[in-house]
């Protein structure tokens, strides 16, 4: 069986080759058939092609194969109408129980193929069955969602420690220019409310505790107890909080506003790896500044912590930075930094997996990036209960 659709449409003046489908029988035995596709597969093809496709269904339909390979070697060229007119190709042979494989198919119609068929699926894919009178119908969907979701948040930390490995094995992969206005946004600009709240934590904590500790002549451990509160626990969390609801948030809405505009699509179309070239500089600049931000923060914080010293406790400013150091350790320091570099991937990450999940028009930009403020802020709370009592038994 060897047949060829007469073309309607011979070359035109412009010398733009025709657009040609030929069927013939597989020689490799297995019964099926073998399509070949040649010219261009783009916008100007799409309606001179279609119709040469339902012209050659009949054909098929004698056929009765199995199985039909279709070649895409002699493509020129392609474009995202004539992916989606291979899609079209799929769904008719798909409901005539007919499967269907794409040999020597280019890069760019393999990413093509892939984005359709993930916004096909988002579209088609429909909310779970819920039964408001039924708890355990409800309980099980809402597992059923967790279970999703964690596996899609899985997914993405999976790429993104990919990610991160590529960076560190070729460097000069890494757009440095984005992660350095990266940088500039999270960390230079936050100095001032990463500061004031610090400092006025650290006077808040110093004030409460010499009320206790003055009536019983114990204000000199004062400087103690916020150096190590706030350089062991209350530095790295509160820095994290900061971040999250300011940078954190800002990640989310950026990248969920390029999906509502399609931004990442073409990204996807055009080669490019949406991971590396959006989110890998936005938490690459988090592991940098939030570290940076915490030890600013604990250094304000003992400022605070000072002028109640000075202030209400009539300690002289070099006793009170004396008594501080005494009690602050190295590995106090080292351990507020791990924090604060585990932090750091959190908020971002998550954040910038927030901000691919947006789906829609811009009321979904709101609601994913509250979703990434609440979600990091859970996450930093679980990783430094999870780091309190490792460091417990470690120590």
């Amino acid at each position: 069986m060897n047949r060829r659709v007469p073309d309607p449409h011979p070359p035109d003046t412009s010398g733009r080759p025709s657009r040609r489908l030929s069927l013939q029988r597989d020689t490799a035995g297995t019964g099926g058939l073998r399509l070949s596709v040649s010219g261009p597969l783009d916008r100007d093809a799409f309606t001179d092609f279609l119709a040469e496709w339902q012209a050659l269904l009949p054909d098929i339909d004698a056929g009765r194969p199995e199985r039909i390979a279709v070649d895409l070697a002699p493509v020129s060229t392609a474009d995202s109408a004539g992916a989606l007119l291979l899609m079209q190709m799929e769904t008719d042979l798909k409901q005539r129980a007919i499967a269907v494989d794409f040999l020597h198919a280019s890069g760019d119609i393999e990413a093509m193929f892939a984005l359709l068929r993930e916004q096909s699926a988002r579209t088609h894919a429909g909310p779970v069955r819920t039964d408001g009178g039924n708890l355990l119908v409800r309980v099980g969907d809402a597992g059923v969602r967790a279970h999703q979701e964690f596996v899609v948040l899985m997914t993405f930390f999976g790429e993104m420690i990919a990610a991160l490995a590529d960076a560190c094995r070729h460097p000069r992969s890494v757009r440095w220019g984005d992660v350095l206005v990266s940088v500039q946004r999270a960390g230079l600009e936050g100095l001032p409310i990463v500061g004031l709240i610090s400092f006025l934590l650290g006077l808040i904590i110093a004030f409460m505790s010499s009320l206790q500790l003055k009536p019983l002549g114990a204000g000199v451990y004062v400087a103690a107890l916020v150096g190590i509160s706030v350089v062991k626990e209350l530095g790295p969390i509160m820095t994290a909080i900061v971040v999250a609801g300011r940078s954190g948030s800002a990640f989310a809405a950026e990248i969920g506003t390029m999906k509502v505009n399609e931004e990442v699509d073409a990204l996807v179309i055009m080669g490019f790896d949406p991971m590396k070239f959006i989110a890998l500089p936005k938490i690459l600049a988090a592991v940098i500044v939030l570290p940076l931000l915490t030890l600013y923060a604990d250094l304000f914080a003992i400022l605070g912590g000072l002028v109640v010293g000075v202030l209400g406790l009539d300690m002289t400013a070099q006793t009170y930075i004396h008594q501080t150091l005494q009690g602050i350790l190295v590995t106090d320091i080292s351990t507020s930094l791990l924090k604060a570099v585990v932090f750091a991937v959190l908020i971002a990450g998550i954040s910038c997996q927030r901000g691919f999940l947006v789906t829609g028009a811009a009321e979904a930009v709101g609601r994913q990036t509250t979703s990434a403020v609440v979600s990091s802020l859970f996450l930093v709370i679980i990783a430094d209960s999870a780091f309190a009592i490792a460091l417990h038994y470690i120590r």
